[in-house]
C-alpha cells in the first residue's frame, strides 16, 4: 500500500446546446386557430409567446457560455506556469501520485494491489486542454523505468466533435513479458480459477484501453475536475486508521472514568447504610435501657 500523510479544474468544456425551433417553424403547427374559444385561444398565444422568449432565453445562455470559455481560455494559459512548476515540486516527493489516488475515495475502489505497486513508478499527472477548450483536452500519466512496461508516458485524450458528440482515444501501452495488468490471471488450478483464467479482470489501466462510451468515463472528470485542481489535498488527507486508533483510546478512557465514578458512588452508598445501620443499633440500646 501507499504510505498516507496527515494533515478541494476549470469546469470540463460544456456541449453546445441545439437550439430549439419556434412553433412558426413546425410545419404541422400553426397559429391559434381563430374558431377555438376566447379562453383557448388566449392560452395558446400565450404558450407560443412563451416559446418565443424561451428561445430568446436560450440563444443568451448560448452566448454566455461562448464568452465564459473565452475566459476560462484566457485563464487556462495564465495558470499554465504554476501548473508547470506544481510538477516540477511534485515530482521531487516520491510516491505521490500514488498516495493521491490510494487516498481518493472513487479512484482507489479501481485500484488492485498490482495496480499500486505499477502506480509507485508514477511521477507525476498532467491535463492540457486543447487549443479550443471545446473540443477536448488530454491527461498525461509520466513514470519512471518500471517493471511493467516500457512507456515512459501513457496518454489519453477526450475529444467533442462539432455536434458534441464524445470520443477519446489513448496510447498502447506495451508491456513487458508476463506484465499486462489487465490480463492477469489466477495462479491456482482449481477449476474456479480455470473458469476465471480467460476473464479480463478489471484493473486501473484497462482505463486507458476503454474507449466504449467516453461520454460516461468517470475517471477522466475525477482527475480533470477534481484531482488536478488541487492534488495535495488528497496527499495530505488524514489517516483514517490513526484517527480511529485515536477515537478507540478516547473511549477506553470515558469507559475507565465511567468505572471509576461508579465505584466511588458505590463506596459513598456503603457508607450511608453503615450510618444508618449504626444508628438503628444505637435506637435499639436505648430503648432497652427505658426498660
Amino acid at each position: 500500500m501507499a504510505p498516507k500523510h496527515q494533515s478541494s479544474l476549470p469546469p470540463q468544456a460544456k456541449k453546445p446546446k441545439k437550439r430549439r425551433r419556434t412553433p412558426a417553424s413546425r410545419p404541422e403547427e400553426t397559429s391559434a386557430s381563430p374558431n377555438l374559444p376566447k379562453e383557448e385561444k388566449e392560452q395558446q398565444e400565450a404558450i407560443e409567446h412563451i416559446d418565443e422568449v424561451q428561445n430568446e432565453i436560450d440563444r443568451l445562455n448560448e452566448q454566455a457560455s461562448e464568452e465564459i470559455l473565452k475566459v476560462e481560455q484566457k485563464y487556462n494559459k495564465l495558470c499554465q506556469p504554476f501548473f508547470q512548476k506544481r510538477s516540477e515540486l511534485i515530482a521531487k516527493i516520491p510516491n505521490f501520485g500514488v498516495t493521491t489516488f490510494v487516498n481518493h475515495p472513487q479512484v482507489s475502489a479501481l485500484l488492485g494491489e498490482e495496480d499500486e505497486e505499477a502506480l509507485h513508478y508514477l511521477t507525476r499527472v498532467e491535463v492540457t486542454e486543447f487549443e479550443d477548450i471545446k473540443s477536448g483536452y488530454r491527461i498525461d500519466f509520466y513514470f519512471d523505468e518500471n517493471l511493467y512496461f516500457e512507456n515512459k508516458v501513457l496518454s489519453k485524450e477526450f475529444h467533442l466533435n462539432e455536434s458534441g458528440d464524445p470520443s477519446s482515444k489513448s496510447t498502447e501501452i506495451k508491456w513487458k513479458s508476463g506484465k499486462d495488468l489487465t490480463k492477469r490471471s489466477s495462479q491456482t488450478q482449481n477449476k474456479a480459477s480455470r473458469k476465471r483464467q480467460h476473464e479480463e479482470p478489471e484493473s486501473f489501466f484497462t482505463w486507458f484501453t476503454d474507449h466504449s462510451d467516453a461520454g460516461a468515463d468517470e475517471l477522466e472528470e475525477v482527475i480533470k475536475d477534481d484531482i488536478w485542481p488541487n492534488p495535495l489535498q488528497y496527499y495530505l488527507v488524514p489517516d483514517m486508521d490513526d484517527e480511529e486508533g485515536e477515537g478507540e483510546e478516547d473511549d477506553d478512557e470515558e469507559e475507565e472514568e465511567g468505572l471509576e465514578d461508579t465505584d466511588e458512588e458505590g463506596d459513598e452508598n456503603e457508607g450511608e447504610e453503615d450510618e444508618d445501620d449504626d444508628e438503628g443499633e444505637e435506637g435499639e440500646e436505648d430503648e432497652g435501657e427505658d426498660d
